[in-house]
């Protein structure tokens, strides 16, 4: 599957447009998140590129990731629904709606902005450097994957 280049201006606003027909009243088509937390659970992907808040994995951990998840996270299948995730992801606890949307908001642009050169060959936390491709299917597939769980 071809995913949109979220580097790419028009396509950033596109998901940004996708964003702001959700409501804190948005009810999920699957999965035990309700919408602020699956907006704070998309915020992780960028708090672990903007952010030194997680800590990283090493040594086997780390090789067991690149061998069994970074296909599936950079490749081009869709995730599917109800995929297991990182415990760093599990969002639990209640998140304010307009703090979290704003949050995500801000991270797109800012990625949009600094563009796919900034990224290509970027360390990524998990899975070591990425091309700007892989970055820009990382962000456009997860964020695509859970505005389609919320009807968005």
């Amino acid at each position: 599957m071809v995913w949109k280049n979220l580097f790419d201006k028009v396509a950033s606003e596109e998901i940004i447009e996708r964003i702001n027909l959700l409501t804190p009243e948005t009810s999920p088509k699957w999965g035990k998140m309700n919408v602020s937390q699956m907006l704070a659970h998309c915020n992780v992907t960028y708090e672990l590129v903007y952010t030194n808040k997680y800590k990283k994995p090493k040594g086997f951990q780390k090789i067991l990731i690149k061998l069994f998840a970074k296909n599936i996270v950079v490749g081009p299948k869709p995730y599917k629904k109800n995929s297991r995730t990182s415990p760093i992801f599990i969002i639990s606890d209640e998140r304010d709606f307009e703090r979290e949307r704003d949050r995500l908001i801000a991270h797109i642009q800012k990625t949009q902005q600094l563009g796919g050169e900034y990224f290509d060959g970027k360390e990524s936390h998990a899975f070591g450097k990425l091309s700007e491709k892989e970055w820009n299917v990382l962000f456009s597939k997860h964020l695509d994957h859970h505005l389609q769980q919320f009807a968005v």
